[in-house]
Order: structure tokens, then sequence, then C-alpha cells
């Protein structure tokens, strides 16, 4: 197993558990509109499953070096980092500058964050 410092662990380990976590929420939308919801619901609950094996102790070991309101920006950066992808490349959404903004603003909900 690779030593790695637990900031660089705890970040890997959240932006794994981020693509779980997209495809439990979103991937059904693809392909999944006549399924039964209830099939779709436990389905998504299975990826979570995944999700959760990851995202756990991501942030017990990111609360190792960064704070409760840093280990959420981080989480959030990801997040939107992971969706824009799964939106263009999967989905096949178109792209929207949008994404560009919104990043920008998570630039700045960094800074804030990670000040001292």
């Amino acid at each position: 197993m690779l030593n790695l410092p637990a900031g660089v662990s705890s970040i890997l380990l959240l932006v794994c558990s981020n693509v779980f976590m997209t495809f439990a929420w979103y991937g059904h939308l693809k392909g999944g509109q006549t399924k039964p919801w209830l099939l779709m619901a436990l389905m998504s609950w299975g990826i979570a499953l995944f999700e959760y094996l990851l995202q756990v102790p991501a942030n017990r070991i990111g609360f190792q070096v960064y704070s409760l309101a840093q280990l959420k920006i981080i989480q959030e950066v990801i997040t939107l980092s992971v969706f824009i992808p799964f939106a263009v490349l999967y989905m096949k959404q178109p792209f929207q500058w949008n994404y560009v903004w919104a990043a920008l603003c998570m630039v700045g909900a960094v800074y804030f964050m990670f000040r001292t």
C-alpha cells in the first residue's frame, strides 16, 4: 500500500467516493426513466454503499489534518470536479459556461476556508 500523507489520502478517497456518489445520485437518469423508481432507489443505495465505504474513512483521515470546514469545501470542489465531466461525457449534456463561473466561485470559497 502506498504511504501517502493523510491529506493526500483523504482527497484521493474523496475523489473515488464522489464518482460513486455521482452515479448513485444521477446515473439512473440515463436509461432508468422507464424503470420503477423503487428499483432505481435500491440500485442507487447499492452504489451509495461503496461511496460511504470510501467517504467515511476519507473524512476520518482528512480530519487529522483539515478542519471540518476545510473538509467540507474540499468535498464540494471535488463534487463539482467530478460532476462536470459526468454531465458532459456520460450524460451527454452540453458544456455550460455556468460550470466555469461556479468553479470560480468555489476558488473563492476555498480561499476563505483555508486562509489563516
